[in-house]
Formats: structure tokens, sequence, C-alpha cells
């Protein structure tokens, strides 16, 4: 195995700026000086989108940006002690300690672990005391290697030191630790008190989004302060190298669980009923002994204490259940369903569309006939099936539009059970799921029948499946929540929960609710036929205002939902104004990055160097419909960046509308131009939004600050 650390890789005295991207820019260099880089410019890349996820500095004046990269092969640590230290984002001030932690993104396991390693050592003042003391590269090494439990590689020519001479122990540094010996377990005084004689027991479970650093840390530090409070703490690590999951008889004794967690939590549903304590993964880093203490307290005490609710779902990995608000708790919800719902829209209508191209839009009538009476070595002839618009008249092309619809429309006809299911999981974790998809489907289905009389009845749509899945979720919630003898504890999320769940909540919207949101989704399609004029262009501004406020919110995802439901209809004309409101959100979607990452170029004085570097990142981000791209701008001003991207994708918006542009995919932003009706309105509307856009920006940055102000910051 290649050594994680070598010579070639350390820097001491190095003084790289004041700024922390030139720092990993640096860093990204001596990786690639050290031949270690087969791509730089994308390790500088996934650098700086881990970092703009969250800072990576931590108590103690250490940084430790770190990412899975395309950019390495084999995984790597390069490490400087930065003269003068820099800012990473820490409470207690800058870091004179970095390292950057390269994991390849395939990298295996053993790989990892040696990673997760060196996220534990870090929170040991003895290993960070030695690398402060060490008077040469060699040392920094030696002084790694032991820790990770590596032979030390052999020694190189001293690598240049980039800056003022090695050697000075930073005051206050504490105890320091010869290399070679083995590092100190001394930590700070405990503040946690001691455990109740009846709850000396805790579980948690930690999470970064990365899974290298940030997860295997705070779980060390929660191990350590547990050891100095005397209490039996057993963490879960839900990283890189895989989780092994808690056994279920440590978790039933356990009297409180700890979820220090930047995502979901896996299966949370086994914490069920215990006292919680939750925040960040980075809160226990900082203050690891105070939460020890809180989980105590809440153990001693379980009536004061948050739960984990059986509602609880993987998709709300940080809150606090008794805090969320019933906003709050709408919102997440909403959002799990949609956030599972969209792969399968992305997927089936990208399939759809592609299936046009190949096969033209004549395919929605033969592809049956061409799936069952054709295939690879008897492929069918496009004229004798009308199939005008088959791409270069290919039997072959044909047949596969015939395939790519068959597949995209399985795929799309799911997306509504699964905005339902997931929904429902949101509400009663894996017990609602079954009932949720149920409730889907009847939402595609219920009332889509001819009666014997002639009238026709529209589903209930998406409507129906928010409606349907939220009764599907509070009836599982409610049903397991009922005391049962113990036998038939184990029927009850297999059997019992989704059965009578399923039964509860159907006939609920078969008896009582599916007709009245029939009769509103018949006239809500009534309404988008008959738009035309200044209703169609002021939809168009509204939905363009909506997917630009929030980018990627509930609002952004509102409009698209609005808008993706209409793309399954497949046998669509292409003036259909379900197609048109679709391009609408798109390209208002496609716009706030763009505007963006345009203002950074005519005015990059007003912007700051993380900001100009996510600009670059804005241009394809916006160009793949991924709006938010635009979030690091607007969170870092909002006041000034927000009502500039709204304006700019409300024209466009309402340009698209006017011109009617239409769109029959429901994702991939510029790289859909096959599936596009009038691609020059497309175009125009794009950039008109564009140029409205950044122009606001920059007109709204500029009132109060000059470039020279802004620059420097």
């Amino acid at each position: 195995m290649t050594a994680l650390i070598t010579t070639d890789l350390v820097r001491l005295g190095a003084d790289w700026g004041p700024d922390k991207h030139d720092v990993i820019r640096a860093l990204a260099g001596v990786v690639d000086d050290a031949g270690r880089a087969t791509d730089k410019d994308q390790l500088v890349e996934d650098a700086f989108a881990r970092e703009s996820t969250s800072a990576t500095g931590l108590p103690g004046g250490i940084a430790i940006p770190h990412c899975r990269t395309e950019g390495v092969e084999v995984p790597t640590l390069a490490f400087a002690r930065l003269d003068p230290p820099v800012d990473f984002g820490a409470k207690d001030g800058p870091a004179d300690l970095a390292f950057l932690i390269a994991a390849p993104a395939g990298g295996d396991a053993d790989h990892l672990t040696i990673l997760t390693k060196l996220a534990r050592a870090l929170v040991k003042p003895a290993f960070t005391d030695a690398l402060r003391s060490a008077e040469s590269i060699e040392e920094v090494v030696d002084v790694v290697a032991h820790e990770l439990g590596e032979p030390a590689p052999a020694a190189k020519a001293a690598a240049p030191a980039s800056g003022a001479p090695s050697g000075a122990a930073v005051p206050g540094g504490g105890e320091t630790t010869a290399p070679g010996e083995a590092p100190s377990t001394a930590a700070p005084a405990a503040t946690a008190t001691a455990a109740p004689a009846a709850a000396t027991s805790l579980v948690a479970v930690t999470a970064c989004p990365t899974g290298i650093a940030h997860t295997y840390m705070a779980a060390e530090a929660l191990e350590a302060a547990a050891e100095r409070a005397g209490v039996d703490l057993q963490v879960e690590t839900q990283g890189s190298v895989g989780a092994k999951p808690l056994p279920h008889d440590t978790i039933a004794r356990a009297g409180a669980v700890i979820f220090a967690v930047d995502v979901g939590v896996r299966d949370r549903g086994r914490f069920a009923g215990k006292p919680m304590v939750s925040s960040s993964v980075k809160r226990p880093i900082d203050d690891a002994d105070a939460m020890i203490a809180e989980a105590l307290r809440y153990a001693a005490d379980p009536a004061s204490a948050p739960r984990v609710e059986g509602e609880a779902s993987g998709g709300d990995g940080g809150g606090d259940g008794a805090a969320e608000s019933w906003g709050g708790r709408v919102r997440r919800v909403l959002m799990t369903g949609v956030s599972y719902m969209i792969p399968f829209v992305a997927a089936g209508g990208l399939l759809i569309a592609l299936s046009f191209l190949l096969g033209g839009y004549e395919i929605v009538g033969p592809y049956g006939d061409i799936a069952v009476n054709y295939g690879i070595f008897n492929l069918p002839d496009p004229e004798e099936l009308g199939l005008e618009h088959a791409l270069f008249n290919s039997g072959l092309m044909a047949y596969l539009g015939a395939l790519f619809f068959i597949i995209g429309k399985t795929a799309f006809a799911l997306f509504l059970p699964a905005l339902a299911g997931y929904i429902a999981y949101a509400i009663a974790d894996r017990p609602g799921i079954a009932p949720g998809f149920v409730l889907g489907g009847l939402s595609a289905n219920l009332f889509n029948v001819q009666t014997s009389d002639g009238v026709a009845y529209p589903a209930t749509g998406f409507i129906g499946a928010m409606i349907g899945g939220t009764l599907a979720g509070i009836a599982a919630h409610w049903i397991a929540s009922w005391k049962v003898p113990t036998w038939a504890r184990g029927l009850m999320p297999v059997l019992v929960i989704p059965l009578f769940a399923s039964v509860l909540a159907g006939l609920a919207m078969l008896i009582v609710l599916g007709r009245p949101i029939s009769w509103l989704m018949e006239q809500l399609t009534e309404g988008l036929n008959s738009m035309s004029g200044s209703s169609a262009i002021l939809l168009g501004v509204v939905l363009g205002l909506m997917m630009a406020f929030d980018m990627g919110g509930p609002l952004n995802k509102v409009a698209y939902t609005f808008a993706a439901v209409g793309v399954g209809g497949a046998s669509l004309a292409s003036d259909a104004p379900e197609l048109q409101i679709m391009a609408a959100v798109m390209l208002a979607g496609m716009v706030p990055p763009i505007a963006l990452a345009l203002a950074t170029v005519v005015r990059p004085g007003l912007f700051n160097v993380p900001e100009r570097e996510n600009g670059k990142a804005g241009w394809l981000l916006g160009l793949s419909f991924i709006t938010e791209g635009a979030i690091p701008f607007a969170a870092a001003d909002p006041l000034r960046v927000i009502p500039g991207i709204m304006a700019g994708s409300a024209v466009t918006g309402g340009l698209s509308m006017a011109m009617e542009v239409g769109v029959r995919a429901p994702h991939g932003g510029i790289f859909v131009l096959f599936a596009v009706e009038n691609v020059l309105g497309y175009l125009i509307a794009l950039v008109a939004g564009v140029i409205v856009g950044a122009i606001a920006v920059i007109a709204l940055k500029s009132m109060g600050s000059s470039d020279a102000d802004v620059a420097t910051v």
C-alpha cells in the first residue's frame, strides 16, 4: 500500500496568504508536485466544494480540508505548518496546522480506514502537540505514521519549507510527545457529571456528508468525553468505510442516544422512544463533554427530554424532534417526498424525451407493437408504422425508441407512488412506505376511468399523492402507537401497520376526498388548457420568482413538481401548456447560477475569492438546471443577491411563456435541446434572464460598497 504521507507532502513554516482557499490550492499543489495528483484542478474543485458545505476548521488551531475526488488514485495526506495561521472557520481562531486529506473516489475500505485513524488522532492534544514541536519534515512523517500504525516511509530529500524556519513550538501548545512515543490521552478536565447508576450506558451516531473526517473525529471526541465521565458509550460511525450497526440489545440498554450528524441517520427508527441529544457533527468536536452531560441528564429524567419519535425520517439528520415547529415538520415531510420523487421524474422524463429523439413523437402509438413483434434482428420499417420522424429513418432507432419509451413511461408512472410513499415514510418511518405507495398508486389511477354513462374523471394527481401520502403516514404512525402483546410486535411493521394503514387511508381517499380532489385537478387542467396571452405570461413570471426565491427549497420544489407532472403526457401536442410550463420552470431555474457566474466575470471586484471560485462552477451548474449553484452567493448576501436573481428568473419565465417554448424533458437544462420546441425562443429567454439577473445583482451589490472594499474580504 502506498504510504499516506511522505516527506514530499510536508511543508513547515508555509506562508500562503490569509485566505483558506489559497491554502487549499497550495496544498493541492504540494500533492501534485509529489506526483500524487492525477488531476490537480479536480482535486481543488472537490476540496472547495466540500469546504462550501461547512467549514473544516477545528478547535485547537487545526484545519482539515478533505474530499473524495477523481483527482487522486491513492489516498494522500498533505500537511503544512502555517506561519502565519489562517482562518478556516473555527470558533477559537485561525489554524496553524493544516491537513489536506484526499481520498480516491473509488477508494477501498482499507484506505479509508487509515484516513479515519487520522481523523480520530486529530482530537488528541498529544498528537497535535508533537506535530507543532517537530523540528524536521522527517519527524512529522514519523509522528503521523506512528499514529496510523503504518511503517514510516523511507527517508527522502527534504521538501522546501515554503516559508519561515520550522521548529518553533506554539505557545500554550501543552505537553509534547516525542516521535515514536505512545500518544498521551491527556485532555481537559471533564465537565460532564458522573453518570447516574441506572443510566451509565449511552449510544451515539455520527455522520458527516463526506464520511471521511468529521464522522470519526466526532466519535473519538464523544468516546473520550464519555471515558472522562465514567460512562459506557457505543458509537456507530456512518462514514465512508461503512457502518457497523449497533446491536439491538446495546440500543435497548442505553439511557439516551446522541445524534451528531449533518446527514440523515440510517434506520433511525431503531432508536424510537429514546431520549435524544441532536446536533451537527461539529458540536462534539467543539464540546463533547457538554453533550455527554446533556445526554446523562435526559437519561436520568426522560420525561423532560426530547425523544426519537417513531415518525422520524432519515431525511432530517440534524433536527431536534421536540423543538421542530409544525412549519418545519411540514417542510421536512414534503421535501422528503419530493427528494425521493425527483429521480423517477428525471429518469423517466429523459428516457421518454430520448425515445422521441430516436423514434419520433409518433412512437407513442406503435411502441407496444414494436416491442412485441420486432427485435434487434428483425427491425421494424419506420414508414410502414407511420414513424415519419424516426432518426435517420432507421429501423434500429425506431426499435430503441420504443424500448426507451416503455422504460421511461414505467419510471415516470412510479413518481406519484414515490412521492406519496416517502411522504408517509417521513411521518411513520419504514412502516409508512407500503401504505404510502398504495395511496400514491390510487392518486395516479383513482377515477381515471370512464363510467357507463360516458363521464370520465381525471386522476387526483400530485395533489392526491401529497394528501394520500400524508394520510397513510398519519395512519401508520397512529397504528404503530397501539399497545400490543409481545408476541404480536413482530407482526406490526410487516403486516398489521401496512394492512390497516392502507385500508384506513385508502377508504378515506376513495369515499371522502377522491372526488373533490379529482374535481380540483380537472379545473386546474382546464385552466391550463385555456391559458393564453397575458395570463400565460403572468404564470411564467410567478413560476420564475418561485424557482429563484429559495434555489432548491420548498417553493422551488413546488414549482418544479407542478411543472413535472405535465410532462408525463407523452402524446401531448407540441404547443400543450404543460410542456410550456415545464420549459418556463427549467429555464427560470437555470438563470440564477449563470447570472451570478456572469456577474463575477463582469465585476469580479464585487465578489470575494470564494465567490469567484463558485462563479466558475456556476456556468455548468446553471446550464445543467441545478439552481442550487446560486446558494453560496445568496447565503453570503441574501438581501442583494436574491432579489437580483428573482428579477432575472421572472423575465425568463415570462418570455418563455410568451414565445410558447415547450420542453418534453423534465430535467437536463441545455443538454436536452433535442426535446425543446422553439429552440430559438428557449435560448432568447435564457440569455435575457441571465443578463437581467447579472445586471440586477451587480447594481444591488454596488450600492454602498466599492470593488476595493469587497476585494479585501
